[in-house]
């Protein structure tokens, strides 16, 4: 069995802000009606954490579980674990509707940090960063892709789709090139 990689060799950029592809990640895709017996316990079960509100993530330590819709959450745990957690998930909700999958090898995630890291998303994104609270997952865009992210208090999360890693780098590291800062200090 292979050894798994990050979508971009763990790329870095440092301007005003620092940028880092970080991975490889374990990511579930946890889809089911949020009033499906058993949900909120079996995530429990498999990754000991409570269900999110909306739009919020709930993190601890490698751990995380985040409101994607109505009816879909992203599980984000250590990559090597994927496979018991799923398997922990579809015993816990035995026959009720649900679809669990592991997305790990089709997203890239990247930290965006620094004093001025919102700024970074700010020429990206439509959506109002000032408005984001820490904890508060946002799902949208970064300039022509689809995206998810989070703040918290270092900076920012950001996932997108694998296939798009080096253009989402690319962004990335452009809008946060020394001397383009948005509210120059």
């Amino acid at each position: 069995m292979s050894e798994p990689a990050s979508a971009l060799g763990h790329a870095t950029f440092d301007g005003f802000a620092s940028i880092r592809e970080i991975g490889p990640l374990g990511m579930i895709t946890l889809r089911a009606r949020p009033d499906t017996p058993g949900l909120a316990q079996a995530v429990h079960r498999a990754l000991g954490l409570e269900m999110p509100a909306v739009r919020r993530i709930v993190r601890q330590g490698d751990r995380a579980v985040g409101w994607m819709a109505p009816d879909e959450w992203l599980l984000i745990l250590p990559y090597a674990q994927v496979g018991d957690t799923l398997d922990r998930l579809r015993e816990a909700l035995g026959a009720a509707h649900h679809l669990a999958v592991d997305v790990s090898d089709a997203r890239a995630v990247f930290r965006i940090e620094g004093p001025k890291a919102a700024e970074v998303l700010m020429k990206l994104t439509p959506a109002d960063l000032s408005a984001l609270a820490p904890g508060e997952l946002r799902r949208s865009r970064a300039a022509q892709v689809a995206c998810a992210f989070w703040a918290d208090e270092a900076g920012f999360t950001l996932v997108s789709f694998r296939s798009v890693a080096g253009y989402v780098m690319g962004l990335l590291g452009h809008s946060a090139q020394a001397g383009s800062a948005l509210f120059p200090s």
